[in-house]
């Protein structure tokens, strides 16, 4: 079965989340403890897809440095002070089994011209390509199947957002009959989670300003080679401080239905 690579959009710098992207990317803020990075990264891994692209940018080397140390920081470890080539690092045998590429794509790189500078390292027909700060728990395998039966260059996954304000009910005489609490929207709405081929990199330039949400889906969509897969599960993007504390809150209380891993 081909094993594509999973691309993910990690350069953006959060300008919305400042309480929380001073000082790191937006990718790095925290979820349980672990970077929301960490938690895409683990849905991919959850169906056996653990070859990574990251696309870095503003503060790139904290998710380095991240990944870098993980070995040490997240295992015990024994040192020997006379010699440090007999420290011993106690290995989890459940260790993520992942190939991640550090791609520099520019400190103020657009997403169409990230993903194009990151062509190099696609060698497969078809890639993945997710953003870094949206989590869920679409079934990629699915996903990819659906991908590959439509046949058309680029597959992205519908959801439905929930409305940040709370909604009205109103009956006769405009009379409040009670309130509808953040409710899920109805229509769809670009959640990423997308499936592409090759092809779509003709799409792109590897221009700064080269924005893949603009010109390039549109016309990828004009072409009538983009396809939608509908998920009508899951789907969180953490966009501002407020839905940074919301996640936290949910993980907080046990209620985490994108954890698809043991």
């Amino acid at each position: 079965m081909e094993k594509p690579k999973v691309v993910i959009l990690c350069g953006g710098e959060g300008t919305r989340l400042r309480e929380e992207t001073e000082f790191k990317p937006k990718p790095m803020v925290t979820i349980g403890g672990m970077p929301i990075l960490w938690h895409i990264m683990k849905t991919y891994s959850h169906y056996g897809f653990n070859d990574f692209v990251l696309c870095l940018g503003y503060k790139g080397d904290v998710i380095k440095q991240f990944f870098l140390s993980h070995e040490l920081m997240h295992n015990d470890v024994t040192i020997n002070m006379k010699n440090r080539q007999k420290d011993v690092i106690h290995k989890d045998p459940n260790e993520e089994d992942w190939n991640i590429t550090f791609a520099d794509t520019g400190l103020k790189t657009m997403t169409g011209g990230r993903v194009k500078r990151v062509e190099k390292y696609i060698k497969d027909d078809n890639f993945f390509l997710t953003y870094g700060d949206g989590i869920s728990n679409v079934d990629i395998n699915k996903l990819f199947a659906f991908h590959k039966k439509q046949g058309t260059i680029g597959t992205l996954t519908g959801v439905h957002p929930q409305v940040r304000w709370g909604m009205l009910k109103i009956g006769q005489n405009e009379v409040v009959e009670g309130f509808a609490e953040k409710p899920v929207m109805f229509d769809y709405v670009n959640g990423g989670f997308y499936c592409f081929k090759k092809d779509f990199f003709d799409y792109l330039s590897p221009e700064e300003g080269c924005v893949m949400e603009t010109k390039p889906l549109e016309k990828l969509s004009k072409d009538h080679q983009l396809s939608i897969y509908k998920h009508d599960n899951f789907w969180y993007a953490m966009d501002t401080y407020r839905e940074y504390l919301e996640i936290n809150k949910m993980w907080d209380d046990g209620n985490r239905p994108w954890k698809v891993w043991k």
